[in-house]
């Protein structure tokens, strides 16, 4: 087969980055194992349960499991959690009462929580709005934290403040974990109440540590992204302080349930098997990503944030014109394993202002872990890739690109 000669290039220059990102991959598997190895994980823990699962220790442990690879006292771990958005809409109803200010340091957060926030512009819909919560922001500069705002905004004692690592459809880097660490210090250096909230979507297992690692009070993410390890098909996990997963618990269940119950009759060997392999997979993707960013920096197109410092599994390309971008997606979809017959085009979807394409043959329909890429198709063109199971499969779809690129 041909490999464009761009992506050999490539490839030579990032053999320093790729040995890098397989140290942290190896430093996270061993905390993951020893993670397992603690609680004595052992194949009767693989097993489901029916009904109310009263006494469910696949359940139980699986929540230790998660907990102690974050670096947490307690954490909520489920396939009943639909997505990431319900998994941060949970942490915010757990969290927030009437009266209380939630505040956003890295600006708004991602589009689809602004019906959780803002409510609806004409009518009730169960909002934080609606139930008397009152939101605050404060933009990045230049993708920094303003540091002198939030000092200042923190020293009012808000009930939480809200931190959104990855990017989302904001052109700016994502929030690397030693700029997390630095800007929780210092918030705590002045304000040692508010509840330090943290959207780790993406950005699991991308770096050495996690959010609660550095100081967070409460993380949450999807499992069908970096945890899961691309092989858990639903679900997701909120991770923190026990005193606020209780809490959290008790908005998830019911006040008097909490953790206590819940069954999944199919088991939970995936979930397991997923986190297990995650820092792996999240390696593939990685070097993917450096792959991707580096041969279209290579070709003089700009991205949103061009080093291999990674923070996440996203790379933000931005393009000239809106026919370039389809025509990668295109290439994204034609080089998957699923769906490779389809043709994606720009659509309405559902939480966004403005037509999206979308680009994912996956194995889990939705699954970020699994190669894919989307866009909002409004000026400026960027589009966003993440995900990858193997290294192979996203040099294979970039490969494809530039080989219809060049005809």
């Amino acid at each position: 087969m041909i490999i464009d000669s761009n992506i050999v290039k490539a490839e030579e220059e990032l053999k320093d980055d790729f040995k890098k990102a397989e140290e942290i991959a190896l430093k996270n598997s061993n905390k993951i194992l020893n993670a397992f190895k603690n609680n004595r994980i052992g194949a009767n823990h693989f097993y489901g349960s029916t009904g109310y699962g009263y006494d469910d220790a696949g359940r139980e442990k699986l929540q230790k499991v998660f907990a102690d690879s974050f670096g947490a006292e307690d954490a909520i771990v489920s396939q009943a959690i639909s997505c990431g958005t319900e998994a941060l809409t949970t942490v915010l109803y757990g969290l927030l009462r009437p009266g209380d200010t939630m505040l956003a340091i890295t600006g708004k957060p991602y589009d689809t929580l602004d019906e959780t926030i803002f409510g609806l512009k004409d009518g009730d819909n169960g909002s934080l709005k609606d139930f008397g919560v009152k939101y605050k922001a404060i933009e990045l500069i230049n993708g920094n934290f303003d540091e002198e705002k939030i000092i200042e905004a923190v020293k009012e004692n808000p009930k939480m403040i809200y931190i959104q690592r990855s990017c989302g459809y904001l052109l700016r880097k994502a929030i690397r974990i030693n700029t997390l660490e630095d800007i929780i210090k210092k918030i705590r250096a002045v304000n040692t109440s508010s509840i330090i909230m943290v959207d780790n979507c993406y950005c699991e297992f991308v770096e050495e540590k996690e959010p609660t690692e550095v100081g967070a009070d409460v993380t949450a993410g999807s499992l069908i992204k970096n945890p899961g390890g691309g092989l858990v098909s639903n679900g997701g996990y909120i991770c923190g302080k026990k005193k606020y997963i209780d809490l959290i618990a008790g908005r998830f269940t019911s006040p008097s349930l909490k953790t206590e119950l819940g069954s999944f009759e199919a088991g939970y060997r995936l979930m397991y098997q997923g986190i297990f392999m995650s820092p792996h997979t999240v390696l593939q993707a990685k070097k993917g990503s450096m792959l991707l960013g580096r041969v279209m920096k290579n070709l003089g197109y700009k991205l949103v944030d061009d080093s291999n410092d990674l923070a996440d599994i996203v790379r933000s390309i931005y393009f000239e014109d809106k026919e370039d971008l389809i025509s990668f997606c295109q290439s994204v979809q034609s080089m998957s394993p699923v769906d490779s017959f389809v043709t994606p085009i720009p659509s309405p979807m559902a939480g966004y202002e403005c037509d999206i394409i979308m680009a994912a043959g996956c194995f889990v329909q939705g699954s970020t872990m699994e190669l894919s890429c989307d866009s909002p198709l409004r000026k400026p063109y960027v589009l966003y890739i993440q995900g990858g199971l193997t290294y192979e499969h996203v040099k294979l779809a970039l490969n494809d690109y530039l080989l219809k690129r060049n005809v």
